[in-house]
């Protein structure tokens, strides 16, 4: 087996791709590491593609995937996750601003300090106030939801032990949010170590101000998903019986004083002339919806394939 995979997703990389294949070659071999180099070209539109076939030639250890388009970093690292097959998984961004020169350590505390996870904390930042402010609220968050304590939970830097990232399930902008998923998985031993961070050599940043807020929408979904998705039911259904006998209560409330009324010749009037009455109607209506909702939802959880699937073009292995 393998020491190392090491997991590299990319878009419109092409002009650092060789010094970062040069640079990990290098680390590895001074530290007599077996590893592998695992690309994944996330429909690039520049020339990485063609770089990483050259690349492939002169290191034997280069792995490389290349989607038919651009489905996002997560979709990226899932793939990659696929293929590795290392004792430890290390991944990186490609663009020169994670170092080398961190793995033998972030190895070391995988193997010898027994951690599950270890996540790269950017201590000191080489980025705009626009993207460092907004990354300390968005990070402030996820360790209130989520209750992992770490400083960077979106460091492209980060060692796992291979099980972890097995069980790993990524799409939209859920590659934010691995720490939280090892925790809920079950992997618990998650640390942290700061990291130097590079000022870009090359290109320009491939995210915007938008991720901020898809990324808070996922933390929602993921929270959502990890307490409910093995179980709609206990909430729709819980929500639909909750909704169904207020619905009903008030409707037997409006008949008892109709009833009462009658019985000793008080002044009264229908059911159906008292505007709550058509309230509670609409709650015994959504109370019928929602359960069923979970009721389906339940079929479809028991019936569904969890596989994801991406459009490779073509791969180098």
């Amino acid at each position: 087996m393998l020491q190392l995979s090491i997991v590299v997703p990319l878009y419109n990389e092409a002009e650092s791709l060789p010094e970062l294949c040069s640079w990990i070659d290098r680390v590895m071999k001074e530290n007599a590491f077996s590893y592998e180099m695992i690309f994944v070209n996330d429909g690039s539109n520049d020339n990485s593609w063609e770089i990483l076939k050259q690349l492939s030639t002169q290191y034997s250890t280069i792995v490389a995937i290349s989607f038919a388009r651009n489905y996002g970093k997560s979709a990226a690292l899932h793939e990659g996750f696929s293929k590795a097959s290392g004792q430890v998984v290390i991944t990186m961004d490609a663009d020169l601003q994670d170092s080398p020169d961190e793995i033998p350590e972030l190895y070391r505390l995988i193997t010898e300090e027994n951690y599950d996870l270890i996540s790269g904390w950017k201590q000191k930042r080489f980025d705009p106030i626009s993207k460092t402010i907004p990354t300390k609220l968005y990070n402030a968050a996820t360790r209130k939801l989520s209750g992992v304590h770490l400083h960077d939970f979106n460091c492209g830097l980060k060692a796992y032990k291979i099980e972890v990232v097995k069980t790993l399930r990524l799409y939209g902008e859920m590659h934010r949010y691995i720490p939280v998923q090892a925790k809920w998985n079950g992997f618990t031993k998650i640390g942290e170590k700061v990291v130097q961070h590079q000022a870009r050599k090359y290109g320009v940043t491939k995210f915007g101000l938008e991720r901020f807020l898809y990324g808070f929408l996922d933390l929602l979904s993921i929270s959502f998903v990890q307490i409910f998705g093995k179980r709609p039911m206990h909430l729709f259904g819980s929500l639909g019986i909750l909704s169904f006998l207020t619905g009903s209560g008030l409707t037997i409330y409006l008949m008892a004083v109709k009833i009462y009324n009658i019985a000793y010749n008080l002044k009264y009037r229908n059911v159906t002339d008292n505007p709550l009455f058509f309230l509670a109607l609409v709650a015994i209506i959504l109370g019928v919806q929602l359960f069923l909702a979970g009721f389906i939802g339940e079929l479809l959880i028991t019936n569904s394939d969890k596989t994801t699937n991406y459009q490779i073009k073509e791969e180098i292995s």
